[in-house]
C-alpha cells in the first residue's frame, strides 16, 4: 500500500468554534520513499484567521481570500488520497478539520487507514516531548526551514520522523559517483530491510557452555 504523509493548517484550533482549513499538504510514499507526487493548496476559509493561528503559519486574511474554496479542490484531494494509508502527526486534529470541510459540502468522512505518528512517538518515548520539533531534534533532522508552520515543509519533516519511528533508515546514495546527468535521471528505488543472522549450531553450543561456566562464577 502506498502512503500519504498529510498535514493541514487552519484558522484556529476548534472545529466547534467554526474554524476552517487554510492549507493542505500531501506527499506520497512508496515503500517509504517519496514518489515526487504531491498535493498542495491554500484555501479560502471564508472567515478570519485567529491571532494565534496567524502567529503559527503567517497566512493573512487578504492572502487567503484570493485562494480557492475547499469545495473547488475536494475532488482532486480525495482522489489523491484514495485507498492510501495516511500518516499524520496528531491525526485527531487534522481529521476533525478535514471531515468538517467534507461535511459542509455533504461528502462522506475520510475512512482511510490512519497512522498517527504522535501515538507512535508516545509509545516509543513515554514521558518525553513528542512534538514534531522535538522529534526532529531527537532524530537529528534539520528543521531550520520551519520558521513558521507550512504544510509541505511539515510533511517533509514528518516523512523523516516517521521513517525513524518505525526503525527504518532513509536510503543513501553515493552522489560523488554520479555525474550531473546520471543524477538527474537517477530513479532507482531502494528497499528497506533488516538482515537477520542466525547463529550456527556450533556457536550456540559454545555460547551455552560459556553461560554455564560464567554463571557459576558469578553466583558462587
Amino acid at each position: 500500500m502506498k502512503e500519504i504523509v498529510l498535514d493541514t493548517e487552519t484558522t484556529g484550533i476548534s472545529v466547534a468554534e467554526g474554524h476552517r482549513v487554510v492549507e493542505i499538504g500531501c506527499v506520497e510514499l512508496d515503500n517509504l520513499i517519496p514518489t515526487k507526487k504531491k498535493f498542495h493548496c491554500y484555501l479560502n476559509p471564508e472567515r478570519k484567521v485567529s491571532e494565534q493561528a496567524l502567529k503559527v503559519h503567517g497566512y493573512s486574511d487578504e492572502f487567503l481570500s484570493k485562494q480557492k474554496k475547499f469545495s473547488e479542490i475536494s475532488k482532486e484531494f480525495l482522489e489523491f488520497i484514495k485507498n492510501k494509508r495516511l500518516i499524520i502527526h496528531n491525526a485527531e486534529f487534522d481529521l476533525a478539520h478535514l471531515n468538517h470541510e467534507l461535511q459542509l459540502i455533504r461528502k462522506e468522512k475520510i475512512d482511510n487507514e490512519i497512522v498517527d505518528t504522535l501515538n507512535l512517538a508516545r509509545e516509543k518515548f513515554p514521558g518525553s516531548q513528542v512534538s514534531l520539533d522535538a522529534l526532529c531534534k531527537r532524530f537529528r533532522i534539520d528543521n531550520s526551514r520551519r520558521v513558521t508552520h507550512t504544510a509541505l515543509i511539515d510533511c517533509d519533516l514528518l516523512t523523516k520522523v516517521y521513517i525513524n519511528l518505525i526503525d527504518q533508515k532513509e536510503p543513501t546514495l553515493d552522489f560523488q559517483k554520479l555525474d550531473q546527468e546520471n543524477f538527474m535521471n537517477y530513479n532507482t528505488k531502494s528497499n528497506y530491510f533488516k538482515k537477520i543472522i542466525k547463529p550456527k549450531p556450533e556457536e550456540i553450543k559454545k555460547h551455552k557452555e560459556y553461560l554455564k561456566n560464567n554463571l557459576k562464577k558469578n553466583f558462587f
